[in-house]
């Protein structure tokens, strides 16, 4: 079973209807022994940091997440609320991914919008995907290149369009809506 983690941010229900779509069983849940208990989970969202690291902490969902140890796939805000802190609402997050995330700067179009390519490519999430290959993302804040990034994107300067430390995978772009890469990308993380 597949749990989405369901914490009241934005674009888990199309996360849900990807993984329908491609005939994998899921559930949206915020319930501890159904997370815990799923062989794999998918922490997705769009939305404010601030609010939504709240809310994870207010229902407990902090602590569940960072003792999670079967692969765990972060998407967009996911993505960012595993990192260490945030400058939306300058927030602490959970601290998975030992980078920050900062806001593009205000003189150039914001919020990054619409497909991009991504390259350096260094993970078995990325199998049978090619450098250059576009997806879809959709956001102001970013984390940094890092130790942990298995792919990058350029949109201004270089930054994190994927992350991996352990069995924690993260993606700032959207695979549910990137076609049949973004997919691809889904079916491997589903399959490691």
């Amino acid at each position: 079973m597949i749990a989405i983690i369901d914490y009241n941010a934005g674009n888990i229900t199309s996360v849900k209807n990807a993984l329908d779509r491609l005939g994998y069983e899921s559930i949206l849940t915020n319930r501890y022994n159904e997370i815990m208990s799923a062989d794999k989970v998918i922490f997705p969202g769009v939305g404010n940091a601030s609010s939504a690291i709240k809310y994870l902490i207010d229902k407990g969902l902090d602590k569940i997440i960072k003792s999670l140890v079967q692969p765990t796939l972060g998407i967009c805000l996911g993505l960012q609320l595993l990192c260490q802190h945030s400058e939306e609402g300058d927030v602490e997050c959970l601290g998975i991914f030992n980078t920050d995330v900062k806001l593009f700067p205000p003189n150039d179009i914001v919020p990054h919008m619409g497909w991009n390519n991504i390259s350096e490519l260094s993970s078995p999430l990325f199998h049978g995907i090619n450098e250059n290959d576009s997806f879809y993302f959709i956001h102001s804040y970013f984390a940094g290149v890092c130790k942990h990034t298995i792919a990058q994107c350029n949109y201004i300067s270089p930054f994190s369009a994927a992350i991996c430390r352990d069995n924690f995978y993260a993606t700032q772009f959207h695979p549910e809506k990137s076609g049949d890469v973004g997919d691809k990308i889904l079916k491997n993380f589903l399959e490691l």
